[in-house]
């Protein structure tokens, strides 16, 4: 080979790649070993299988850009990763994001996250609601053994919000603390609702993340580069890193900086055009199951059709949690775990009283056309609409209900001993307007941030 031909394939470093951040080098000795007989994160999912889940490893780089740090999150469908953004110059201050790394076999439900996360963020950033809303600052795809990998980018976040909650007296957040909160979620919601035309559809504790309340409690975390237990999987090899997001103690002083925000659209939906991810009747009504079992709402039981007041009854339950650390609805599941339709329906009768007619005659109208494709249920049955999903009918001609001898004896006001006098007045009034049976007597998010429960006493 000629001096000119060796030259040619001499990759060209320039002024540009010495003046980019270099990459850390970690000691070999990961830390302590884990038994494998100990289930750890991931593992612990139903349905698990290693070899989909991306080999990450302490140290590696993503796309010549990310390098990893710490495994920070998992789930079902995916590991989350703090790491380095390399692309800053030497000079400038080291950047962290969040990276969630998506399972080979989950490429689908990820590219619709991305695209719904887009669509969130880029719609209108002028408005107030956009930054309590956690979308992804850039995606890129990576190959792993079993195939390709969506992984999506992300501003670092302390923890979810049910965490925070514990760092209090009595695990429970003060309640102008709490006000505030509510508050701004309201406020995301608005956005999310009335300019995005978006259904969250899976409101819970966990997809409330919490902002840091400064920045050196990250940067402390990540020059502590503490080391991480480990497994590795006999089947597929993969390193099983168990789980490292302690980042310290609350910083009280700066506790007011803690904002949360909305997390994790891979189940949400949009309403402003025609979807196969959750079914459309026309435009505006989703009509295949959705929400956490606790949340659902009666016209997703009922399979009425479903809209943006299904997240504003998702949120009146979640109060509860919130406030109370308690669950509104204490008969979801059955002796064997799985969720009861029917259970579910007879506690809402004891708390709000029986179905209004019309709604009835709505489920029933809809039980008689079936979903464009059958789906399985939890049982693994496939269904061809909601009646078959959740077991039903549950009322006959006359609209009585097939199973009263399962309606408790409680009401709402018995719901909420974890507040007193005015407060739990203003309480039950302020989530009397979410839960109701009919979607559209509830209010809007708008409207609900405007209620006096949210008034903080001078």
């Amino acid at each position: 080979m000629s001096p000119l031909q060796r030259l040619a394939l001499t990759p060209r470093r320039t002024i540009f790649s010495f003046a980019k951040k270099a990459l850390w080098q970690f000691p070999p000795n990961l830390g302590p070993t884990i038994s494998q007989q100990e289930l750890v994160d991931e593992e612990l999912c139903p349905d698990y299988e290693s070899a989909a889940y991306y080999p990450a490893n302490l140290g590696d780089v993503l796309a010549n850009k990310y390098q990893l740090l710490s495994k920070i999150g998992w789930g079902s469908q995916s590991t989350v990763w703090l790491a380095r953004d390399l692309s800053k110059f030497r000079w400038q201050a080291e950047e962290a994001v969040a990276l969630k790394i998506n399972n080979s076999n989950d490429r689908d439900d990820a590219l619709h996250e991305r695209e719904i996360e887009k669509h969130i963020a880029q719609l209108n950033p002028e408005h107030r609601g956009g930054v309590i809303l956690r979308t992804c600052l850039d995606a890129l795809e990576i190959t792993g053994p079993q195939g390709k990998h969506i992984c999506l980018v992300y501003e670092p976040m302390r923890e979810p919000l049910w965490i925070l909650k514990r760092r209090f007296v009595d695990r429970k957040l003060p309640l102008p603390i709490a006000k505030a909160y509510i508050y701004f979620l309201l406020v995301g919601l608005d956005y999310l609702h009335s300019e995005c035309k978006v259904v969250h559809a899976d409101l819970k504790l966990d997809n409330i993340l919490m902002s840091f309340e400064n920045e050196n409690i990250l940067t402390n975390f990540i020059n502590r580069q503490q080391s991480m237990q480990y497994k590795v999987d006999g089947v597929s090899g993969r390193t099983i890193y168990r789980c490292h997001n302690d980042f310290g103690p609350l910083n009280a002083r700066d506790i007011k900086n803690l904002i949360p925000k909305i997390s994790d659209f891979g189940l949400a939906t949009r309403l402003d055009k025609p979807s196969t991810h959750n079914g459309m009747v026309g435009e505006q009504l989703g009509i295949y199951p959705i929400q956490p079992d606790y949340y659902r709402a009666p016209e997703v039981i009922l399979g009425c059709g479903w809209d943006f007041k299904a997240d504003i009854w998702n949120f009146g339950v979640l109060l509860w949690n919130l406030l109370g650390s308690r669950e509104l609805f204490s008969q979801v599941r059955s002796a064997n775990g799985q969720y009861d339709a029917k259970s579910h329906l007879a506690e809402m009768i004891a708390l709000l009283g029986p179905p209004p007619s019309a709604l009835l005659a709505k489920s029933k109208a809809m039980s008689e056309h079936n979903w464009p494709e059958p789906i399985p249920n939890e049982t693994g049955k496939l269904c061809k609409n909601a009646q078959e999903f959740f077991d039903g009918p549950f009322y006959h001609t006359e609209g009585g209900f097939w199973h009263k001898e399962l309606i408790p004896s409680r009401s709402l006001e018995d719901t909420a001993p974890f507040l007193e006098g005015k407060d739990r007045e203003a309480f039950l009034s302020f989530a009397r307007q979410m839960l109701t049976w009919i979607p559209e007597e509830r209010k809007t998010a708008r409207e609900l941030a405007d209620h006096p429960f949210l008034k903080l006493r001078p």
